[in-house]
């Protein structure tokens, strides 16, 4: 009798460690500054046309805008405001551009690489040493013959992806 109260002792303290743990951990694996209740995505103006190489690509800035707004309302329990944000998000796209990646016998382009990257700037009222300035990229790789309006729509959803969740990583998650 003795060994079983020891076992129900031990089981009943590992439990009550792994529930204490979970009050500090979330699923999404932000860490939401004490205090932070609201966030504000600034409109991401597409520059890309001002460089060398990059394409025009209209709506691509309120695309990625609305992206962002997004995984930050999915992934955290923040609201959404346009004035005066706990954490401001705002930047630009800097590039869009399509280059050949690999080249065929005939010294034709046998893959394309459409690249996206947007410049941030991050500011946190509730502790401005977490402000930065970044930029963060991501390409999608496609078959040379196809064009980038055939492979738009899934390019841009892996990109933005890509790059949102990084802007979360490096925003909130700390990663």
């Amino acid at each position: 009798m003795n060994l079983k109260i020891k076992i129900y002792s031990i089981i009943l303290f590992y439990n009550i460690l792994y529930i204490q743990g979970c009050k500090f951990y979330s699923f999404t694996g932000a860490s939401i500054p004490a205090g932070t209740k609201t966030f504000q995505v600034n409109f991401f103006e597409n520059l890309a046309g001002n460089r060398p190489g990059s394409i025009i690509e209209p709506g691509l800035d309120q695309e990625f805008t609305i992206a962002l707004q997004d995984l930050l309302l999915n992934q955290t329990n923040l609201s959404i405001v346009n004035k005066q944000g706990d954490l401001i998000y705002e930047g630009e796209i800097i590039e869009f551009s399509v280059t050949p990646m690999s080249a065929t016998a005939e010294i034709k382009a046998a893959q394309n690489r459409l690249t996206m990257t947007v410049n941030l700037r991050y500011f946190n009222k509730k502790n401005e040493d977490d402000d930065f300035e970044k930029t963060f990229s991501h390409f999608y790789d496609f078959p040379a013959e196809k064009q980038v309006y055939d492979v738009r729509d899934l390019a841009l959803e892996e990109i933005f992806e890509r790059i949102t969740q990084n802007i979360f990583n490096d925003t909130l998650a700390k990663w």
